[in-house]
C-alpha cells in the first residue's frame, strides 16, 4: 500500500475563478482542485475554508494550524498538503512550523494563476506538493512551501513576486529542495529549534504591530501602536537595523513601558546587527530592543506574537524566541 496523503484546502487563487460582479473570487471546492491535479498518490481531501488569504487573521491561522496538527497526529495519514492563498502563505506556514511536533512535514502550495486560466499553475503545484509530502526524504522537514518546482523551508520562504509563477524565494538561503518530474531532491534539512505547543496558544492573542522606518519617520506610528495596546512591536529598520531619531525616542519609551521590540531590516537579504552608534542600531540595542537576525518583519511578527501568547512575561517570551533568531 502506497503513502496516504491528506489534502486540506483553504481557498486562495488556486481555488478562484472570475466572478460575474468583477474580479477573481474563491469558488472552486477542494475536491475539484485535486481531481484536476490528477495525482498518482492516494489522497483524501478535506475543505477547511474557502477564503482569500488576505482576509485571514491570526485567529483563523491558529484554527488552521489546529486542524493540521490533528491530521499530522492521525496514524492513518502519511503526509499532509495544504492549499492556501499566496499573499499570507508565509505567515501561515511559519506559524505552523513553530507549532508542529518534531519529525513532522506539512507542505503548503498555491497558485499565481486562477483556476480558469488555460495555463494555470495550480494542478502542477498540487502534484508536486503531494510528491514532496509522500517522499521519505522529506520526512521531518517541518512546514514547507512548494511552488514552481522549488521546495522552501517555511522559516525562509517569502513571496518574492506579485504575479509570476515563481512566487516564492528564500533570500540568503535558497530552496531546500526541488521537484523534477516524479523525483524529489532534498538538498539539506533546515534547522528547527524547539518550538511551541498548540495548547499554549489557547488564551487571548497579544497585539503585535509592524512599524516601517523611512526618512522623516518621527515615531508617531510607534506611539500609536503602543497607545492601541501593542504588547510587541516589530521595527522594520533601515540597513542593518538603524532607526531615525524619532523612532529611537519612541522605542525607548515603549521598552520602558514593558513593550517587547524586535528589530528587522527593510532589506531583502542579510541579518540585522547593531553596528552604528550616534542614533543607530547600537542605541536601539542599548534601549532594550532585540535584533531578529535574518528574519524579515512578517515572520518576526509571527514569532513574537507566538512567544508572547505562550509566555505573557516579556523576559520569558524573549527566552523562548531567542533560539529562533540568527539562523
Amino acid at each position: 500500500m502506497g503513502p496516504r496523503i491528506r489534502i486540506l484546502t483553504t481557498g486562495g487563487t488556486i481555488a478562484s475563478r472570475p466572478a460575474p460582479e468583477g474580479g477573481v473570487s474563491v469558488a472552486v471546492p477542494g475536491h475539484r482542485l485535486v481531481t484536476a491535479a490528477e495525482t498518482a498518490v492516494t489522497t483524501e481531501v478535506r475543505e477547511v475554508m474557502l477564503e482569500h488569504s488576505f482576509n485571514l487573521t491570526r485567529a483563523r491561522m491558529l484554527e488552521l494550524a489546529g486542524r493540521i496538527v490533528a491530521e499530522v497526529r492521525d496514524p492513518e495519514v502519511d503526509g499532509v498538503v495544504v492549499t492556501h492563498g499566496t499573499d499570507t502563505m508565509e505567515e501561515s506556514a511559519y506559524l505552523l512550523d513553530l507549532l508542529l511536533p518534531p519529525g513532522s512535514t506539512v507542505v503548503f502550495t498555491g497558485a499565481q494563476r486562477h483556476a480558469a486560466e488555460p495555463d494555470g499553475d495550480g494542478p502542477r503545484n498540487i502534484r508536486d506538493a503531494v510528491r514532496v509530502a509522500a517522499d521519505p526524504a522529506a520526512r521531518g522537514l517541518g512546514a514547507l512551501v512548494t511552488m514552481a518546482g522549488l521546495v522552501h523551508a517555511a522559516r525562509h520562504a517569502t513571496k518574492a513576486d506579485t504575479l509570476a509563477p515563481e512566487a516564492f524565494a528564500s533570500p540568503g538561503h535558497g530552496p531546500v529542495g526541488r521537484v523534477s518530474g516524479d523525483r524529489v531532491r532534498i538538498a539539506f534539512h533546515p534547522v528547527r529549534p524547539a518550538g511551541f505547543d498548540l495548547a499554549e496558544m489557547a488564551g487571548p492573542q497579544p497585539r503585535v504591530d509592524i512599524v516601517p522606518v523611512h526618512p522623516d519617520a518621527d515615531g508617531v506610528q510607534v506611539a500609536a501602536c503602543a497607545a492601541a495596546g501593542a504588547r510587541g512591536l516589530v521595527v522594520e529598520a533601515l540597513g542593518a537595523g538603524n532607526p531615525t531619531p524619532g523612532v529611537l525616542r519612541e522605542i525607548r519609551s515603549c521598552v520602558a513601558d514593558g513593550v517587547t521590540v524586535l528589530v528587522t531590516s527593510r532589506c531583502a537579504r542579510g541579518p540585522v546587527t547593531p553596528v552604528y552608534g550616534a542614533g543607530g542600531g547600537v542605541d536601539l540595542a542599548e534601549a532594550g530592543a532585540v535584533f531578529a537576525g535574518s528574519l524579515r518583519a512578517p515572520k518576526a511578527r509571527v514569532l513574537l506574537a507566538t512567544a508572547l501568547a505562550a509566555e505573557p512575561r516579556p523576559d520569558r517570551a524573549l527566552a523562548r524566541l531567542v533560539p529562533h533568531l540568527g539562523l
